[in-house]
């Protein structure tokens, strides 16, 4: 499953890039699933890593996912995908929400998913400093600091893994000390 994960990501994803950068975009699931990998030996768990976010950015329908991989890995990936047509605070707001109800499956993948996503941002705000912000539709550091913490304090049952670990440091490195929640 994990293999036909992957390569239906793959070709999901074929010819996207990362924000503000030339690497392929698959090399976003590919470590969000190597994460989650880290955290539960879950097939299915890990296929809906790799498949994320093949909702939101690549146009696949969840019927597609659930007759592919089965309902368990598409109701995973649909708890993972924001609707794009609303704003970006709305959005992220009702990620918050639904994480404070979230099961561990479905936090272990949010975990994954925004630990990628902060080592990118930490890896380049180190090369270019707060030029960083511009690649993203909100820029203001203020309001992703709320959300990435926001995110970690609703994952904090999770503090026992080392990608927890990581992602508070990272936080705390790029958005300043105040971030901390302990």
């Amino acid at each position: 499953m994990i293999k036909e994960a992957a390569e239906f990501a793959a070709k999901a994803h074929e010819g996207a890039v990362r924000k503000g950068s030339q690497i392929p975009y698959i090399t976003h699931p590919l470590e969000t699933a190597v994460i989650v990998s880290l955290m539960t030996e879950d097939e299915e768990v890990i296929a809906a890593a790799l498949l994320h976010d093949v909702i939101e950015d690549a146009g696949i329908k969840k019927e597609e996912i659930e007759a592919r991989f089965g309902s368990r890995v598409a109701e995973l990936v649909a708890d993972e995908t924001e609707d794009k047509s609303l704003g970006w605070m709305e959005r992220k707001a009702i990620t918050l929400k639904k994480l404070e109800t979230a099961g561990r499956e479905s936090k272990i993948l949010a975990l994954g998913d925004k630990l990628s996503n902060l080592r990118c941002t930490a890896r380049d705000r180190m090369e270019i400093g707060d030029k960083v912000w511009e690649r993203f539709r909100q820029k203001d550091p203020k309001l992703q600091a709320w959300y990435y913490t926001g995110v970690l304090k609703r994952l904090r049952e999770l503090e026992h893994f080392g990608a927890y670990q990581e992602y508070n440091a990272l936080c705390r490195l790029v958005f300043g000390e105040e971030t901390e929640t302990k």
